[in-house]
């Protein structure tokens, strides 16, 4: 892999991630960017000890461009975009409108592919080898940064799930705190470890292989399957055989297999709702979903494992699943299909 350092018109980085050693990645950015302005604050809810992010400036955020106008797809024919280059394989750059900046962390934003009507589930084993690199790469080094507690690497697919620029990307956010799930995990994985002297991730991953009604695909390294108590339609957590903090620790054999494993579940989402009376060759319409990693925080992190959690909000073709009264106020999760139901109809999505 070759990672190419840059600079966008208003200071910026940006990142060139390639599989070709003889990329060549300096096109400089020609746009007359004012310097970016953003000035997050963090509150603390002394109701819940949550960490609250007012980011009053995204309001003017980039929304729903037409595709001629997408500020990440390549600089091409007098179009100048996020990405000065006339094409790449990936690029990282820094947010313009961060919900996190400063002090108060930082956000990143990572282009998987130069294709704008694409998505991860078309990429080669190989592209999406790079892209895990990537995410590896900007692990270890925001996570190295002075004041950030936990980097989460994720993607959001779908208009359904509140995406605004349609080309594939996805986003790191480096807090600088521990997030609410990350501690509520961390303090059941403790209490598991003083109740049984194990860890609560080794666990839930030996029952999830043991109880193969809930297995969707399994590789020599990895196990993906939904959980028992899965909270949307169609959840499915993506483990390592091997207990690992993050991604950085994960070894070649484990990254070498991923890419065919993750492939695999993204194209069987995307198969869960076929297009009606669609002709043989026409494409299942796209499964609009969260795809986020989960990694140890810098801070009190030593009994959970990384591991992956893919989810959509549709319930049925046309249905979605809304966090209505209970999940949003109470925040008591009711799930209308079963976790033994939705890993069968997974299985059965590429037959």
């Amino acid at each position: 892999m070759k990672k190419t350092l840059a600079k966008l018109a208003d200071g910026r980085e940006l990142i060139y991630f390639d599989t070709d050693e003889g990329a060549v990645r300096d096109a400089p950015d020609l746009r007359p960017l004012d310097p970016v302005d953003s000035r997050p604050e963090l509150r603390r809810d002394e109701a819940t000890g949550d960490w609250i992010t007012i980011a009053s400036h995204r309001q003017n955020r980039t929304y729903h461009p037409p595709a001629g106008e997408c500020p990440l797809c390549p600089s091409r024919d007098g179009r100048l975009s996020e990405i000065p280059a006339a094409d790449y394989e990936v690029a990282v750059f820094e947010n313009r409108f961060p919900s996190l900046a400063g002090e108060a962390g930082r956000c990143e934003v990572v282009c998987f592919t130069p294709e704008h009507d694409a998505g991860f589930a078309d990429l080669t084993p190989a592209a999406a080898r790079l892209v895990l690199d990537a995410w590896t790469d900007r692990t270890a080094a925001l996570s190295g940064l002075p004041g950030v507690e936990q980097v989460y690497c994720f993607e959001n697919r779908g208009a359904e799930i509140g995406v605004t620029l349609a080309h594939p990307h996805g986003q790191i956010y480096a807090f600088p705190f521990v997030t609410p799930r990350t501690a509520k995990m961390t303090a059941t994985a403790e209490a598991h470890r003083a109740a049984t002297g194990r860890n609560l991730f080794e666990d839930l991953l030996s029952r999830a292989r043991a109880a193969t009604e809930r297995v969707v695909t399994a590789g020599e390294h990895w196990t993906a399957f939904v959980p028992y108590a899965a909270r949307w339609p169609y959840e499915v957590h993506l483990y390592p055989h091997r207990r690992v903090p993050d991604l950085t620790r994960l070894t070649e054999a484990e990254r070498a297999e991923f890419p065919h494993v993750y492939l695999d579940l993204l194209r069987r989402f995307d198969r869960l709702f076929p297009v009606p009376q669609a002709e043989p060759s026409q494409r299942p319409a796209p499964t609009p979903y969260i795809s986020a990693w989960h990694q140890a925080p810098r801070t009190g992190g030593g009994e959970l494992a990384l591991h992956l959690e893919l989810f959509t909000v549709r319930r049925t073709a046309d249905k979605l699943k809304f966090l209505a009264g209970t999940e949003s106020g109470t925040e008591a999760f009711i799930n209308d299909v079963a976790p033994e139901t939705a890993a069968r109809r997974l299985r059965e999505a590429l037959a």
